[in-house]
């Protein structure tokens, strides 16, 4: 990959952890985080893999 691909890349996961993070608190804030535990943590694991995925990709631009 260029140094273009991985800062495409980290600029999508920005957008999936953004729009991540917002769901989160919307579920937080209407207490759907109790109703729906299951899915809570799957937005809490997508969030942690996005995460993950977007500093592997910004050391492989930097490094």
């Amino acid at each position: 990959m260029t140094d273009d691909d991985h800062q495409r890349v980290i600029n999508e996961l920005q957008q999936v952890i953004d729009d991540t993070q917002a769901m989160l608190t919307r579920f937080e804030e209407t207490g759907m985080n109790e109703e729906m535990p299951a899915d809570y943590d799957k937005l809490l694991t997508i969030l942690d893999d996005a995460i993950k995925q977007q500093r592997k990709h910004t050391k492989m631009a930097l490094g």
